[in-house]
């Protein structure tokens, strides 16, 4: 089981270097008002959604204690940020405020995933 939890956490960072990638490659064309929303950012989220989702699972199957406020609000976000990735994942040129967010909400996520205890 640990070789799993191991397997399902590396696709989880791989997640989240998509979609922090997607959105660094695209900071320059944001200060132009270029930014686009590319599909590594949209593949990003829903890997991190999936594998997200399967770690609580493995670990709940585990019998672990679960600090269910943390995953809740880590999933609040990449919700926010998954709708807004999807939305937008069509538009040529996305706004630099909504643009932004995105970044800024990814960020905070992986704050939270390494600074919440």
């Amino acid at each position: 089981m640990d070789v799993l939890l191991h397997a399902v956490v590396g696709l989880h960072i791989i997640g989240i270097a998509s979609l922090l990638g997607g959105f660094l490659t695209q900071m320059k064309a944001m200060g132009k008002g270029e930014a686009r929303m590319v599909p590594a950012m949209l593949h990003g989220a829903l890997t991190m959604l999936v594998t997200g989702v399967a770690l609580v699972g493995i670990h709940q199957s585990q019998g672990d204690t679960i600090n269910t406020v943390k995953i809740g609000v880590k999933l609040a976000l990449l919700v926010v940020i998954l709708g807004l990735v999807y939305v937008k994942r069509d538009e040529e040129n996305v706004p630099a405020p909504m643009f932004g967010t995105v970044g800024a909400l990814t960020a905070t996520n992986v704050f939270i995933a390494v600074l919440w205890v």
